[in-house]
């Protein structure tokens, strides 16, 4: 189908950790006339290079990069409000020059919020079952890990509105709605207002379950590429960067955010290690390691020990923050994108073979931007993938539109002690084996007790 050159267009790189998405990015950029922003929540810190692979002056290859090391470390990590009002304002500078804005970046959950008006699209679907191990695994705050108690006690605090919807037990959906407050600086419940305003209709008895909108539900014609790697390939080509890492100075970085953190201290300014660049990985997983270094009671044969442990635990967290991200895009990204009708403009790239990039990433992905830039008609994602990558395109599961917050009626089971959000999972729980057992079972004691 013909189409018509995008006025305003934007590509953006996508995928998980150590798949090449900036070596694509930077490869788009020279051949259009392209600049890069970065869409990496701690490669916005200045310095660390090591700990954030932040990309290298000579590997930017004279490719202008934007917010790239523009904070410091007394700074916490940008929410995403934050974010996108200067991914705004550098991709409008950008178009200024006459140049193509290029995002690239892994924390996906700025990607997307940048793409979609609604700055926590990927927030609708957030009481799916399957989304619960999706955000991140809270990565970036540690403090959503605390206990249930704990994190009620801050929602109430930041959202009391959001606190009293809950109940108190009910972990996942108190930690979801903290987590929201701490990534965007917005309580969860204006968050869920501001989008029922937006979205007031919806199509019932349409299996599709479309929502009336006045706009398009995204920013800007939006090319999008997947740079996806097999797994065993990916682990070990991981496991190679985390050992280059140590080469290359990750230590003396732990050092260096030691002694930052120590004299802030004595300043009389605290540390929270539970958020901002304290969490990157490679910092906590060695910092045990650096006190006994540092301490010299520690024998050659302990620190050994230990070094090997903190090696080990920072390609563990490596590989899962891979693995996370790569959820975020299947469970959230893929379903935001199909339900604006705008699942065409994600393709899926494979980057396994770091000896084939060029083949098998860039070559597609240049002639792909080239049709997209001049309008002209583009195959379909699944055609246009990888046989043994499509499948990766299709949402894992439908929509739910009964999982919005606007059809939310918070009931609670006194028998069971159970919270349900949605009608739907009311019904399930009513009409399951073991409410209608332990209905039976209050029955009978009842009228035992009658006797």
């Amino acid at each position: 189908m013909a189409r018509t050159p995008p006025s305003s267009p934007l590509i953006a790189v996508i995928g998980a950790t150590g798949t090449g998405k900036s070596q694509l990015a930077i490869a788009l950029a020279q051949r259009y006339n392209g600049e890069i922003i970065n869409g990496d929540a701690m490669q916005l810190y200045s310095g660390l290079p090591v700990i954030t692979n932040k990309i290298t002056f000579e590997e930017q290859q004279g490719v202008p990069h934007h917010l790239l090391g523009c904070i410091g470390l007394r700074e916490q990590t940008w929410v995403v409000g934050t974010f996108v009002r200067n991914a705004l304002k550098s991709i409008d500078e950008i178009r200024s020059r006459g140049k193509l804005p290029i995002l690239v970046g892994g924390t996906h959950y700025y990607t997307q919020s940048l793409l979609f008006h609604d700055r926590l699209a990927e927030a609708q679907d957030g009481e799916g079952k399957e989304l619960q191990h999706a955000d991140e695994e809270y990565e970036d705050c540690p403090i959503l890990q605390q206990s249930t108690e704990t994190l009620l006690e801050e929602l109430k605090k930041v959202d009391p509105v959001m606190a009293e919807r809950w109940h108190p037990r009910d972990r996942r959906k108190i930690q979801r709605s903290l987590q929201i407050y701490l990534k965007t600086g917005e309580q969860a419940s204006r968050v869920y207002a501001e989008q029922r305003q937006r979205k007031p209709a919806f199509t019932n008895g349409n299996a599709e379950h479309k929502v009336s909108v006045t706009r398009s539900p995204m920013r800007f014609p939006t090319l999008l590429f997947w740079v996806h790697a097999e797994t065993r390939a990916l682990q070990e080509r991981l496991d190679r960067r985390v050992d280059k890492m140590l080469d290359s100075g990750l230590l003396n970085e732990v050092r260096m955010l030691n002694a930052h953190a120590e004299a802030e201290n004595l300043a009389g300014r605290s540390i929270d290690e539970t958020r901002g660049i304290w969490v990157s990985i490679g910092y906590k997983e060695f910092k045990s390691y650096m006190t006994a270094l540092e301490s010299g009671s520690a024998t050659t044969k302990e620190l050994e020990r230990l070094q090997a442990e903190a090696l080990d635990r920072t390609k563990a967290a490596t590989r899962q923050y891979a693995k996370r991200q790569v959820r975020w895009i299947r469970i959230k990204l893929v379903h935001a994108l199909n339900e604006v009708d705008a699942a065409s403009s994600l393709y899926i790239l494979d980057g396994s073979d770091a000896s084939a990039f060029d083949s098998a990433v860039i070559q597609p992905a240049a002639t792909l931007a080239e049709d997209f830039l001049n309008g002209s008609a583009l195959p379909s994602p699944e055609a246009a993938a990888p046989p043994s990558l499509a499948e990766l395109l299709k949402p894992k599961r439908e929509y739910d539109v009964s999982a919005r917050p606007e059809t939310w009626t918070k009931q609670h089971c006194e028998i069971c002690d159970v919270t349900c959000v949605v009608q739907e999972q009311w019904q399930q729980h009513v009409n399951s084996k073991a409410h209608k057992k332990l209905v039976s079972k209050r029955r009978k004691q009842a009228a035992d007790g009658s006797k």
